[in-house]
Parts: C-alpha cells; sequence; structure tokens
C-alpha cells in the first residue's frame, strides 16, 4: 500500500509538461506605420476551438484521485491469488521435472545398478531378487529329514 503521507499527485509533479508550439498564444503582432516611428500592438483573435495551455494544470486536478479501501482489497487479493497460483505451478513444474529425472535413473539402474551418468559407475547390490543364502549342512540336515518322513 503507498505511503499516504504523500501526495496524491506525486507522480504526476515528475512527469514533464510538453506545450505545443501550435497551441500557445502567440505573442502580438507589432506593426509600423511608414508615416509614424512608433509601434503600434495589434489584438490577436482566437478562434473558438483554440485552448492554449495554462502554465499550471493544477486547477484541473479538481477529483481527489484517490483509491477507495474496496479497490485496495481487491488488488491485495488479486496479488496474493496469483503468488498463491504462481507458486503452486512452479511447484508442480519441478516435481514433474524431479519425477521425469528419478524415473530416467531408475530405468538406468535396472539396466546396470549403481550408473548414474553424472558420476562414476559404482556397482550396487541388488536386494530385491536375491535369495536368502542357506547354509550347506541346513541343506544336508533338510534333506536328510525327508528321506526319513518319506520311509
Amino acid at each position: 500500500m503507498p505511503d499516504q503521507t504523500e501526495s496524491q499527485y506525486a507522480a504526476a509533479a515528475r512527469v514533464p509538461l510538453i506545450k505545443s508550439p501550435g497551441l500557445r498564444v502567440p505573442p502580438p503582432v507589432r506593426s509600423t506605420s511608414s508615416s509614424s516611428t512608433t509601434l503600434t500592438c495589434l489584438q490577436v483573435h482566437l478562434p473558438p476551438d483554440i485552448h492554449p495551455l495554462p502554465d499550471s494544470v493544477t486547477p484541473y486536478f479538481v477529483y481527489p484521485y484517490t483509491l477507495e479501501p474496496h479497490i485496495l482489497t481487491v488488488e491485495s487479493s488479486r496479488r496474493t491469488t496469483l503468488a498463491a497460483h504462481t507458486a503452486r505451478r512452479e511447484a508442480y513444474l519441478h516435481a514433474r521435472e524431479d519425477e521425469r529425472e528419478w524415473r530416467r535413473k531408475e530405468a538406468l539402474r535396472r539396466v546396470a545398478p549403481g550408473f548414474d551418468p553424472a558420476a562414476t559407475l559404482v556397482p550396487v547390490r541388488a536386494e530385491a531378487g536375491e535369495a536368502t543364502k542357506i547354509d550347506v549342512m541346513d541343506q544336508l540336515v533338510d534333506q536328510l529329514a525327508r528321506m526319513e518322513n518319506d520311509s
């Protein structure tokens, strides 16, 4: 919210006013008569459709261009909503990119476990498909027990 202490026309004060030379009141025309050496001023008549620019435009600011509170509230809520939508969209795009990268690396790991194109190849044991090791003596005992049960 802008500072309420500064003038509502502070932004307009820094804008240069360019006056068109065609809209200025021309200087009075002086003519010299051949019989006398005195200068006489002729009155200039302006057409009714020409309105010359004044030196100051301050009298034209008759409406107080202050923002009403409901306009400020709507604008702040609009900005908050836009910021939330932008943050949500950025998070979604980031998550989607991370998911793509994870799927690509997972496909490479299926081909060669431990493969990472950004680093050196480091072998990793695949624990999910590995069967539990059974001791040879345990296998012999199990086989003898089965033979005893069959007979």
